[in-house]
Protein backbone atom coordinates (compact mmCIF):
# COMPACT_ATOMS: atom_id res chain seq x y z
CA UNK A 1 0.00 0.00 0.00
CA UNK A 2 0.77 3.65 -0.46
CA UNK A 3 1.70 6.37 -3.25
CA UNK A 4 4.55 4.66 -4.89
CA UNK A 5 3.58 0.71 -4.42
CA UNK A 6 -0.05 0.52 -4.17
CA UNK A 7 0.09 -2.91 -5.41
CA UNK A 8 -2.42 -3.95 -3.02
CA UNK A 9 -5.28 -1.41 -4.81
CA UNK A 10 -3.75 -2.12 -7.94
CA UNK A 11 -4.65 -5.47 -8.02
CA UNK A 12 -8.05 -5.04 -6.21
CA UNK A 13 -8.62 -2.87 -9.22
CA UNK A 14 -7.63 -5.17 -11.61
CA UNK A 15 -9.34 -7.95 -13.59
CA UNK A 16 -7.48 -10.44 -11.52
CA UNK A 17 -8.71 -8.79 -8.38
CA UNK A 18 -12.21 -8.88 -9.22
CA UNK A 19 -12.37 -12.56 -10.40
CA UNK A 20 -10.81 -13.35 -7.08
CA UNK A 21 -13.40 -11.55 -4.62
CA UNK A 22 -16.13 -12.85 -6.72
CA UNK A 23 -14.94 -16.43 -6.73
CA UNK A 24 -13.22 -16.87 -3.62
CA UNK A 25 -15.51 -19.63 -2.62
CA UNK A 26 -14.33 -21.60 -5.44
CA UNK A 27 -10.48 -20.57 -5.14
CA UNK A 28 -10.20 -24.13 -2.87
CA UNK A 29 -7.63 -21.88 -0.10
CA UNK A 30 -7.56 -24.81 2.20
CA UNK A 31 -6.24 -26.88 0.02
CA UNK A 32 -2.41 -28.08 0.95
CA UNK A 33 -0.97 -28.33 -2.81
CA UNK A 34 -2.25 -25.21 -4.65
CA UNK A 35 -1.00 -25.82 -7.79
CA UNK A 36 -2.68 -22.86 -10.67
CA UNK A 37 -4.78 -24.97 -13.05
CA UNK A 38 -5.16 -27.91 -11.59
CA UNK A 39 -6.19 -27.32 -7.90
CA UNK A 40 -7.76 -23.95 -9.42
CA UNK A 41 -8.09 -21.79 -11.76
CA UNK A 42 -11.40 -19.08 -10.80
CA UNK A 43 -8.84 -16.39 -10.21
CA UNK A 44 -5.01 -15.60 -9.00
CA UNK A 45 -4.22 -14.28 -6.08
CA UNK A 46 -0.49 -12.31 -5.74
CA UNK A 47 0.84 -15.57 -4.31
CA UNK A 48 -0.49 -17.22 -7.35
CA UNK A 49 1.47 -15.21 -10.08
CA UNK A 50 4.61 -14.66 -8.13
CA UNK A 51 5.48 -17.88 -5.46
CA UNK A 52 2.99 -20.46 -6.16
CA UNK A 53 3.54 -23.88 -7.80
CA UNK A 54 2.40 -24.22 -11.68
CA UNK A 55 2.33 -27.91 -13.07
CA UNK A 56 5.71 -26.71 -14.58
CA UNK A 57 7.68 -25.11 -11.64
CA UNK A 58 7.94 -25.76 -7.73
CA UNK A 59 6.80 -22.78 -4.85
CA UNK A 60 9.27 -20.12 -5.05
CA UNK A 61 10.06 -17.61 -2.25
CA UNK A 62 12.48 -15.55 -4.49
CA UNK A 63 9.92 -13.20 -6.09
CA UNK A 64 12.28 -11.93 -8.44
CA UNK A 65 12.20 -15.07 -10.51
CA UNK A 66 9.17 -14.08 -11.93
CA UNK A 67 9.59 -10.32 -12.77
CA UNK A 68 11.08 -9.04 -16.14
CA UNK A 69 11.20 -5.45 -14.72
CA UNK A 70 12.90 -3.69 -12.16
CA UNK A 71 10.06 -0.55 -11.62
CA UNK A 72 11.77 0.67 -8.35
CA UNK A 73 14.27 2.83 -9.82
CA UNK A 74 13.85 6.31 -11.18
CA UNK A 75 14.65 4.32 -15.06
CA UNK A 76 13.06 0.64 -14.78
CA UNK A 77 15.91 -1.64 -15.42
CA UNK A 78 16.22 -5.59 -15.75
CA UNK A 79 16.28 -7.40 -12.72
CA UNK A 80 19.92 -8.83 -12.89
CA UNK A 81 21.14 -5.53 -13.03
CA UNK A 82 19.63 -4.68 -10.06
CA UNK A 83 20.53 -8.20 -8.45
CA UNK A 84 24.04 -7.24 -9.28
CA UNK A 85 24.21 -3.82 -7.43
CA UNK A 86 22.85 -5.53 -4.62
CA UNK A 87 25.23 -8.49 -4.83
CA UNK A 88 21.89 -11.09 -4.81
CA UNK A 89 22.47 -14.37 -6.14
CA UNK A 90 19.63 -13.01 -9.48
CA UNK A 91 22.57 -11.60 -11.10
CA UNK A 92 22.77 -15.04 -12.95
CA UNK A 93 19.43 -15.06 -13.89
CA UNK A 94 18.41 -13.28 -17.14
CA UNK A 95 15.12 -11.65 -17.76
CA UNK A 96 14.52 -13.96 -20.21
CA UNK A 97 13.81 -16.86 -18.00
CA UNK A 98 12.56 -14.94 -15.46
CA UNK A 99 9.42 -14.29 -18.06
CA UNK A 100 9.39 -17.40 -19.14
CA UNK A 101 8.62 -18.61 -15.27
CA UNK A 102 5.77 -15.51 -15.06
CA UNK A 103 4.74 -16.90 -19.16
CA UNK A 104 4.47 -20.28 -17.56
CA UNK A 105 1.76 -19.07 -14.82
CA UNK A 106 -0.04 -17.19 -17.12
CA UNK A 107 -0.58 -19.64 -19.99
CA UNK A 108 -2.50 -21.89 -17.24
CA UNK A 109 -5.34 -19.74 -17.89
CA UNK A 110 -4.60 -17.49 -21.01
CA UNK A 111 -3.61 -18.30 -24.60
CA UNK A 112 -0.47 -17.51 -26.43
CA UNK A 113 -1.61 -14.54 -28.05
CA UNK A 114 -3.29 -12.87 -24.65
CA UNK A 115 0.25 -13.06 -22.74
CA UNK A 116 1.67 -12.02 -25.71
CA UNK A 117 -0.26 -8.99 -26.40
CA UNK A 118 -0.07 -8.18 -22.73
CA UNK A 119 3.79 -8.48 -22.66
CA UNK A 120 3.75 -5.92 -25.59
CA UNK A 121 1.82 -2.88 -24.13
CA UNK A 122 3.40 -3.72 -20.66
CA UNK A 123 7.15 -3.24 -22.40
CA UNK A 124 5.12 -0.69 -24.30
CA UNK A 125 4.21 1.61 -21.04
CA UNK A 126 7.89 1.29 -19.53
CA UNK A 127 9.47 2.00 -22.35
CA UNK A 128 7.50 5.32 -23.19
CA UNK A 129 7.80 6.39 -19.21
CA UNK A 130 11.80 5.48 -19.90
CA UNK A 131 12.32 7.18 -22.99
CA UNK A 132 10.06 10.35 -22.94
CA UNK A 133 9.60 11.09 -18.68
CA UNK A 134 12.33 9.36 -16.67
CA UNK A 135 16.00 9.64 -19.06
CA UNK A 136 15.32 13.22 -19.84
CA UNK A 137 13.75 14.34 -16.43
CA UNK A 138 17.29 12.69 -14.92
CA UNK A 139 19.61 14.24 -17.29
CA UNK A 140 17.72 17.61 -16.33
CA UNK A 141 17.63 17.06 -13.08
CA UNK A 142 22.13 16.17 -12.81
CA UNK A 143 22.51 19.16 -14.53
CA UNK A 144 19.97 21.45 -12.31
CA UNK A 145 22.08 20.13 -9.52
CA UNK A 146 24.82 22.83 -9.03
CA UNK A 147 21.98 25.30 -9.02
CA UNK A 148 20.65 25.02 -6.32
CA UNK A 149 19.73 27.37 -3.74
CA UNK A 150 21.07 25.01 -1.10
CA UNK A 151 23.07 21.88 -1.63
CA UNK A 152 20.84 19.57 0.54
CA UNK A 153 18.47 16.81 -1.23
CA UNK A 154 14.72 18.12 -0.83
CA UNK A 155 15.65 21.48 0.42
CA UNK A 156 14.86 22.58 -2.89
CA UNK A 157 11.80 22.36 -5.27
CA UNK A 158 12.96 20.73 -7.81
CA UNK A 159 13.91 18.12 -5.21
CA UNK A 160 10.54 17.42 -4.85
CA UNK A 161 9.30 17.59 -8.25
CA UNK A 162 11.36 15.18 -9.63
CA UNK A 163 10.92 13.00 -6.53
CA UNK A 164 7.42 12.82 -6.79
CA UNK A 165 7.53 11.93 -10.47
CA UNK A 166 9.64 8.90 -10.78
CA UNK A 167 9.39 8.17 -7.39
CA UNK A 168 5.27 8.28 -6.74
CA UNK A 169 3.73 8.71 -10.00
CA UNK A 170 5.98 7.27 -12.18
CA UNK A 171 6.16 3.70 -10.43
CA UNK A 172 2.16 3.88 -10.14
CA UNK A 173 2.69 4.06 -13.79
CA UNK A 174 4.37 1.23 -14.36
CA UNK A 175 2.75 -1.02 -11.44
CA UNK A 176 -0.33 -0.67 -12.74
CA UNK A 177 1.16 -1.75 -15.89
CA UNK A 178 2.56 -4.71 -14.18
CA UNK A 179 -0.59 -5.91 -12.76
CA UNK A 180 -3.30 -4.20 -15.08
CA UNK A 181 -4.51 -1.62 -13.30
CA UNK A 182 -5.49 0.67 -15.65
CA UNK A 183 -6.37 3.65 -13.22
CA UNK A 184 -3.50 3.78 -11.47
CA UNK A 185 -1.44 2.87 -15.00
CA UNK A 186 -3.39 6.14 -16.29
CA UNK A 187 -4.99 8.27 -14.13
CA UNK A 188 -3.18 7.71 -11.04
CA UNK A 189 0.37 6.83 -13.41
CA UNK A 190 1.09 8.73 -16.81
CA UNK A 191 -1.48 11.45 -15.72
CA UNK A 192 0.45 12.57 -13.17
CA UNK A 193 3.73 12.29 -14.53
CA UNK A 194 2.67 14.75 -17.64
CA UNK A 195 1.16 16.98 -15.44
CA UNK A 196 4.25 17.05 -12.73
CA UNK A 197 6.86 17.39 -15.41
CA UNK A 198 5.01 20.36 -17.85
CA UNK A 199 3.02 22.16 -15.14
CA UNK A 200 5.92 22.25 -12.96
CA UNK A 201 9.02 20.37 -13.33
CA UNK A 202 9.95 22.21 -16.01
CA UNK A 203 8.65 25.67 -15.09
CA UNK A 204 10.72 25.01 -12.31
CA UNK A 205 14.19 24.35 -13.78
CA UNK A 206 13.41 27.38 -16.12
CA UNK A 207 12.90 29.30 -13.15
CA UNK A 208 16.50 28.07 -12.08
CA UNK A 209 18.24 29.23 -15.30
CA UNK A 210 16.52 32.62 -15.39
CA UNK A 211 17.97 33.44 -11.76
CA UNK A 212 21.41 31.66 -12.42
CA UNK A 213 22.38 34.08 -15.61
CA UNK A 214 21.05 37.08 -14.15
CA UNK A 215 23.51 36.13 -11.02
CA UNK A 216 26.35 38.07 -11.62
CA UNK A 217 28.29 34.97 -10.68
CA UNK A 218 29.87 33.38 -13.53
CA UNK A 219 30.09 29.92 -12.45
CA UNK A 220 26.82 29.62 -12.05
CA UNK A 221 26.26 31.50 -15.60
CA UNK A 222 28.46 28.62 -17.46
CA UNK A 223 26.60 26.16 -15.18
CA UNK A 224 23.03 27.57 -16.45
CA UNK A 225 23.95 27.67 -20.23
CA UNK A 226 24.86 24.31 -19.65
CA UNK A 227 21.50 23.50 -18.16
CA UNK A 228 19.29 25.39 -20.60
CA UNK A 229 20.97 23.79 -23.59
CA UNK A 230 20.26 19.99 -22.24
CA UNK A 231 16.15 21.54 -21.71
CA UNK A 232 16.59 22.58 -25.11
CA UNK A 233 17.58 19.83 -26.56
CA UNK A 234 14.89 18.00 -24.57
CA UNK A 235 12.03 19.78 -25.80
CA UNK A 236 13.11 20.34 -28.99
CA UNK A 237 12.71 16.39 -29.28
CA UNK A 238 10.10 14.43 -30.57
CA UNK A 239 8.87 13.46 -27.47
CA UNK A 240 8.39 16.82 -26.16
CA UNK A 241 8.03 19.54 -29.54
CA UNK A 242 4.39 19.69 -29.00
CA UNK A 243 4.88 21.65 -25.49
CA UNK A 244 6.61 24.34 -27.76
CA UNK A 245 4.26 24.31 -30.39
CA UNK A 246 6.97 22.91 -32.53
CA UNK A 247 5.05 19.95 -33.35
CA UNK A 248 5.68 18.07 -36.48
CA UNK A 249 2.77 19.52 -39.09
CA UNK A 250 1.76 15.95 -40.27
CA UNK A 251 1.61 14.76 -36.74
CA UNK A 252 -0.50 17.82 -35.67
CA UNK A 253 -2.99 17.52 -38.86
CA UNK A 254 -3.17 13.71 -37.79
CA UNK A 255 -3.87 14.74 -34.11
CA UNK A 256 -6.81 17.24 -35.34
CA UNK A 257 -8.47 14.53 -37.89
CA UNK A 258 -8.76 12.14 -34.52
CA UNK A 259 -10.12 14.87 -32.51
CA UNK A 260 -12.70 15.82 -35.19
CA UNK A 261 -13.45 12.14 -35.47
CA UNK A 262 -13.94 11.76 -31.47
CA UNK A 263 -16.25 14.78 -31.11
CA UNK A 264 -18.33 13.55 -34.76
CA UNK A 265 -18.88 10.18 -32.70
CA UNK A 266 -20.57 11.84 -29.88
CA UNK A 267 -22.24 14.74 -30.84
CA UNK A 268 -25.53 13.12 -30.01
Amino acid sequence: MGPDHPQKEIYEESKHGIAFFANIDQMNLENAKWIVGEDYYAAPTCATCHMSATKNQPVTHDIGMRISWNNRPPISVRPEKSDEKMGLPGEDVPWQVRRENMRDVCLNCHNENWVNNFYTQYDGLVALYNEKFAKPGQELYEAAKPLRDLQVDFANAVDWYWWELWHHEGRRARHGASMMGPDYTHWHGTYEVAKTFYTHYIPEIRKMITKALHSGDQTKVAEAQRLDAKLSEVLTSSNHNWFIGQMDPEEAARRKRAAEEFKARYKD
